[in-house]
Parts: C-alpha cells; structure tokens; sequence
C-alpha cells in the first residue's frame, strides 16, 4: 500500500444523479489508498439524499472551511468553475473529473479514475498555474466571490435595448460599446462564453486578458487581446438603470453608473493535468477540429 497520506477535498454537481455515480468509484478507491476523505456538505447530503452511496469514513465541511492536499470536482467545467470558487487562494491543486458534456476544464473521465488517483501517488501528474480577474465596484459592492477562473460578463437585464459601456484601460479611454453586454475573459476562459461571441482561442498561461463584444451594434467593433497587467474600467449606462454582472456565471445585479474595475487576481488557480494530455490535442477532440462529419 502507498505510504503517502493524502486528504482529498470532494465537490460535486447536486442537480443531476447521472452525474455523481462515479462518486461511489471515487471514495472506494480513496479508501483503498488510506486517503482521508473530506466532502462539502451540501454534496454530501445530496448523495445521502438520493441514496447513491454509502458515505462512511468521511468528514464535511461548509463553505472554504476546509484544508487538503487535492481538491476533486465531480461534474463539469461548471462544477470546477464553483470548486475554485471555494479553494480560492488556498493553493490546493484541482482534479476535474468530467461527468458533464464539453468539458475543457474537466479533462478527467469517470473510466480514468482510478488511474488519475493512482497518479497522484506516484507523482505523474502536472499542475497548471491558471490566472484569475478579480473585480473591484466604486459602489455597491459584488455579492459572493469576486474573482473569476474564466469570465466576468457585463449584461443587459430586462429590456430589450442595448446597454453602453465605457471602456477605459490603464486610464486611457478606449471605446464605448453600444452591445448586449461586453466578456472580460481570461485564457482559460476563452473557450467559453468568449468564444461563442467571436473571442480568440488563447492557449492557458499566456499573460493576456480578452475584450469580446456581446452582440454589438457596430460590425467594427472587434475583440481585443490586452496583457492581463492592464487594468480595465468599466462604467454602465442602461435605459433599465440597472444591469448584470456574471462572475463565472454567479450573476448579481448592479445600478447603473457603477464603475468596474478589473485586474488580474494577486493568486493564480491550479489545476491537476495527467501527463498524457496536452492542450492541443483536446482542443482537437473537443473541437472536433479536422472530423469529416458527412
């Protein structure tokens, strides 16, 4: 048996069943190896709940109230996105193992397991440093965690006008786009809701921070590629008074004239890469990206 001791801190999608049965696999194999097990509670009583398991030798926690050796996500790059959100700075290495669709983040199949935790013990693995957005208000301040792994998004709320946002880098004005709504993306995330607007596939690690227009008014707007050492300030006006900002996705509404003020966060993510995978070739498989589909 491994000498190591590890403690391995689980996170997992609670909204859908098919996508947590490979939990029973993950915790049987934990236990194998004498790893101490440490799951978020609302998880765990979702599995308790749904009767998927039998959850014995394990502890809970709530919140970011937790410390491990590895942070597990069981779901998708949502999942993941939500499990950063609580390990925050605390330096802990992310394994995503994908029980969704896409996953880009997610890299690890519920069939590789085993062979993922084996891994670990070994040593064969990689960690990715990956660079967040943290995001400051002049006024009322943002609800919940306020850095982002892959986007924080500028929307429109109810109305079906545009909103206008001025756009100011390093304190020099840039534009003010007349759109839907405006993705400060980081790298990582430019894969995502980036990317479904037009946005650059940029490669993780590059140093760089993307500008991608939601439907703007102007076909001359384009996407623009900053160094993520720029500071970017963002000022709203809508015709609602008020308008959306998504932070991974967790959305809170904001009045309108509020001034936003994104840079790249003091701490990076990281993320748990097997050394058989590479960048490139799951872009390839995920994109599909040479497939004959006729």
């Amino acid at each position: 048996m491994p000498t190591k001791s590890f403690r391995f801190a689980i996170f997992g999608n609670v909204y859908q069943q098919h996508k947590s049965l490979a939990i029973k696999q993950l915790v049987d194999c934990l236990h194998q190896h004498n790893a101490e097990i440490v799951i978020d509670d609302e998880y765990y009583d979702f599995l308790c709940c749904s009767e998927l398991i039998s959850l014995d030798e394990v502890e809970t926690f709530t919140g970011s109230d937790f410390e491990a050796d590895f942070a597990v996500s069981m779901g998708g790059d949502g999942t993941l996105l939500m499990t950063a959100s609580r390990v925050r700075d605390k330096q802990i290495p992310i394994v995503g193992v994908n029980m969704g669709r896409l996953g880009f983040l997610a890299d690890v199949s519920a069939a590789d397991i085993e062979d993922t935790v084996d891994a670990l013990y070994r040593g064969d693995y990689s960690v990715e440093d990956r660079a967040l957005i943290h995001v400051e208000t002049d006024g009322e301040p943002i609800e919940g965690y306020d850095c982002a792994l892959n986007d924080v998004s500028i929307l429109k709320r109810d109305s079906a006008s545009m909103i206008s946002i001025r756009a100011s880098i390093d304190g020099e004005y840039l534009i003010t786009y007349q759109a839907d709504g405006l993705i400060v993306s980081t790298p990582t995330g430019s894969t995502a809701y980036s990317l479904s607007n037009g946005g650059p596939i940029t490669v993780p690690g590059t140093g760089v921070l993307l500008l991608t227009a939601v439907a703007p008014h102007s076909l001359n707007v384009r996407p623009i590629v900053l160094p993520d050492s720029a500071e970017i300030e963002l000022t709203v006006s809508s015709r609602s008074h008020s308008f959306l900002v998504a932070i991974d996705g967790r959305s809170g509404k904001l009045p309108e004239g509020t001034t936003l003020r994104l840079t790249k966060a003091p701490y990076k993510v990281k993320v748990v890469k097997r050394r058989e995978t590479s960048y490139f070739s799951m872009l390839r498989e995920k994109m599909m990206w040479g497939a004959d589909v006729r």
